[in-house]
């Protein structure tokens, strides 16, 4: 079986030989190299064209990131994976466009880091399950939360029926024999949990769902 061969570039000596260690106890992996300047790693990508390269960003005085761009120019078969300490979604996607195929954090699991070079080795995109949970959580937090059908009470029902039928507020007040002022509060609170904004809008929601009321 041919071996996926990679090349670890980390300005920190001990996470490269913990790294190059871990991986090359592993039948599946050959690591080739490691380098702690980003200037070195251009130059052995573009010699011995790595399968995969696992790349730091914060790396100083050229970035992870700059890093890639150059590595992806002399070895466009190369795939890249961006380690960092940084768990923003914001450095992952910056990874992915400047042509990386992977992104994981230095919290990730010797486990999480052995499928993301298989996945990349394959073509495919991976992001760590640390990003993609943030991304998630963010996702529901700004998602729009849909009508609250659910809470509204039997006489907010009944409203909105006599509201479909075309009658006016005075007209709902006397068939049900409550105060106007009752009826407003209640068209007001019918608005509210159906998160629309008059009673325009309550119409056209009724109209579009017809078998609800």
């Amino acid at each position: 079986m041919k071996k996926v061969s990679i090349l670890i570039v980390d300005d920190h000596k001990l996470i490269r030989e913990t790294w190059s260690f871990i991986l090359g106890s592993d039948e599946r992996f050959e690591v080739i190299a490691d380098c702690g300047d980003p200037d070195e790693a251009i130059k052995v990508a573009a010699e011995k064209k790595p399968n995969v390269v696992l790349m730091d960003i914060n790396m100083i005085p050229m970035s992870g990131f700059d890093a890639t761009e150059q590595i992806k120019k002399v070895s466009p078969e190369t795939r890249i994976i961006g380690v960092s300490m940084h768990s923003q979604p914001a450095y992952a996607r910056k990874m992915l466009q400047v042509g990386a195929h992977g992104y994981v954090t230095k919290n990730s699991s010797r486990e999480e880091m052995v499928k993301a070079i298989l996945e990349v080795d394959k073509g495919n995109k991976y992001i760590c399950d640390e990003i993609r949970n943030i991304i998630s959580e963010q996702l529901t937090e700004t998602e729009p939360q849909g009508p609250d059908i659910q809470s509204l009470t039997e006489r907010e029902i009944q409203i909105i029926s006599f509201i479909k039928k075309g009658h006016s507020s005075r007209e709902i007040a006397a068939e049900l024999d409550i105060s106007l002022k009752t009826v407003e509060v209640h068209r007001h609170n019918i608005l509210k949990k159906l998160k629309l904004k008059n009673t325009a809008a309550l119409v056209n929601f009724i109209n579009s769902n017809p078998s609800l009321y």
